[in-house]
């Protein structure tokens, strides 16, 4: 299963787009609080486009009561990692991936980081920046994971429409 995890998060915006990148992907969430905003703020709808309901997602008191609920590999994606988020093996679906995402403002703690720095990995960019948006690098990163589980159960045509749609 793909988990991604939200360490502190707080842009609604960002969560939002975030529960909807979730929501299309079969992918569970995991919210650790302090959250920077209320779950039922209207930011929050008009990010995820109504698509919230449709997202699996809890919210943890702290970093302890998470760990202590799950139990998989995690993957910390951070500015300071040194290895790139393609260099990691992600194929095996049976296995419980957890990709962990830091606040918007000051990431992941660094003695989560230190504590297992051979997870730590960074999506490669230039010097022009400290980082990528937040919800950007969610939707790299699972669909990274689902790249290499060959998108397992998702949809490669346009189900509404029909798959002739460009033909007719």
């Amino acid at each position: 299963m793909i988990n991604v995890v939200l360490y502190q998060p707080e842009i609604p915006q960002n969560t939002g787009n975030i529960m909807r990148t979730c929501a299309g992907t079969d992918t569970k969430l995991h919210l650790i609080k302090p959250l920077g905003f209320s779950l039922d703020e209207k930011s929050i709808k008009r990010s995820g486009a109504n698509y919230i309901s449709e997202c699996d997602y809890t919210v943890y008191e702290d970093w302890d009561d998470f760990c202590s609920k799950n139990d998989g590999t995690f993957y910390y994606l951070t500015r300071y990692g040194k290895k790139p988020h393609t260099s990691f093996d992600y194929s095996n679906k049976d296995e419980n991936i957890y990709l962990v995402f830091g606040r918007e403002s000051t990431g992941i703690p660094k003695e989560l980081l230190s504590s297992d720095i051979d997870h730590c990995l960074r999506i490669p960019m230039n010097d022009s920046i400290r980082a990528l948006n937040l919800s950007n690098t969610v939707a790299i990163m699972v669909y990274e994971v689902l790249r290499q589980q060959n998108y397992r159960n998702l949809l490669f045509t346009e189900p509404f429409k029909g798959k002739d749609y460009l033909e007719k």
